[in-house]
């Protein structure tokens, strides 16, 4: 026996005696005219494995486990935002939404880092020589596959090193979880239709004041109140807000209006002249497409425009939809004035304001009918 064939047969038990698409054993991997030169301990020519260096895999180690344990920490972390950080508002969407988006994503950071290290500092590595070959594996090969995997499995250290393992199924454990914690949201229960319906439907213009008295209509931005008096050229417009909800952009999301001053004649039928006041007409700002503020006036042609969809109203009629993709005229907001002259409403919007939503048919249909009669 040479010892070239002795030093081979010495090689370290954890090496598979043939790794798929490397050359046989035996065989050099410098070619036919080339010898094997002596290697160190942790390698083999041969099989074209390297083993990483135990002291550094051990630091590696634990590494990982400090990502995986860092994932479980996050995810325990995202699911108690989850329920501590409730939404209702815009700042509190905002804080729910950083506080979800934050914790999953170090969580997702955290598990992919400990799988990257595990792999490139604890697992050996392999050089490999692909050989072309039919496609069918013959039984040897199959073997082949079956002992590479089985050992690849105790050469990961899934087996040898019991921290990784643990760590890495805690850390999984509440990822899989998160799903089913997001699907409450598809839970109508605490809200039935009817509650969702209502929820949609109202702003805060059927409110009252401090005093108990309908709210006023201010211009948007320098909150001044509207007197109907000085609001006297025709074909002017202004945008306006409830008073006192200049500042509740959850409130101004439904409830802001442009207000427009026609002369009695060129009012058409599809207004309701019962919520006017001396030719002054208040519609919901908006769009009944997909929300956006339909604020663009043409003053000759009365024709309010839409800017993200070109979607285009009649604001002498009614604000039906003459162009456009929105498929219902803005709400008109029933309006008169105080003792004082201001400006103010007369009650909420008949029927919902913004986008069209599901479940809304039969609402809208008694609101409408309520409206025609009165």
């Amino acid at each position: 026996m040479t010892d070239n064939e002795h030093e081979n047969e010495q090689v370290d038990e954890r090496v598979p005696k043939r790794v798929i698409g490397t050359p046989a054993a035996g065989t050099s991997l410098l070619g036919d005219g080339e010898s094997a030169q002596p290697h160190e301990a942790t390698t083999s020519e041969t099989s074209g494995v390297t083993f990483q260096d135990e002291q550094k895999a051990r630091k590696a180690e634990k590494i990982v486990a400090l990502c995986f344990t860092v994932t479980f920490l996050a995810a325990i972390a995202f699911i108690i935002s989850y329920v501590v950080f409730q939404v209702g508002s815009l700042e509190a969407t905002g804080a729910s939404n950083f506080a979800l988006g934050g914790t999953l994503t170090l969580a997702l950071l955290a598990l992919a880092i400990g799988i990257v290290v595990w792999v490139r500092q604890i697992m050996p590595k392999y050089s490999l020589i692909q050989e072309r070959h039919a496609m069918a594996s013959d039984d040897d090969t199959r073997e082949v596959v079956a002992d590479t995997f089985v050992q690849g499995a105790n050469e990961s250290g899934f087996v040898k090193r019991p921290l990784l393992r643990r760590t890495m199924l805690l850390a999984a454990a509440p990822l899989g979880l998160l799903p089913i914690v997001l699907l409450r949201d598809l839970d109508n229960s605490k809200m039935p239709a009817s509650k969702f319906n209502e929820t949609l439907r109202h702003t805060v213009w059927g409110e009252k004041n401090k005093e108990g008295k309908p709210l006023r209509l201010v211009v948007e931005g320098t909150g001044q109140p509207i007197r109907a008096a000085d609001f006297n050229s025709p074909g002017g417009i202004l945008s306006v807000v409830p008073e006192g909800y200049e500042h509740d952009l959850t409130a101004l999301a439904k409830a802001t209006l442009i207000l427009i001053k026609f002369r009695p004649e060129e009012i058409k039928s599809g207004t309701n002249k019962n919520w006017t006041h001396d030719g002054i007409v208040a519609y919901s700002k908006i769009c009944t497409h997909v929300g956006c503020p339909a604020a663009l006036y043409e003053q000759t042609t009365h024709h309010i425009l839409c800017p993200c969809h070109q979607s285009t109203f009649d604001a002498a009629d009614g604000a039906k939809v003459i162009f456009g993709p929105a498929a219902r005229p803005l709400p008109q907001l029933p309006i008169t004035v105080d003792d004082q002259g201001y400006l103010i409403a007369q009650g909420d919007f008949n029927v919902p304001v913004g986008p069209s939503y599901w479940e809304r048919g039969d609402a809208e249909a008694e609101a409408r009918s309520k409206g025609g009669q009165a």
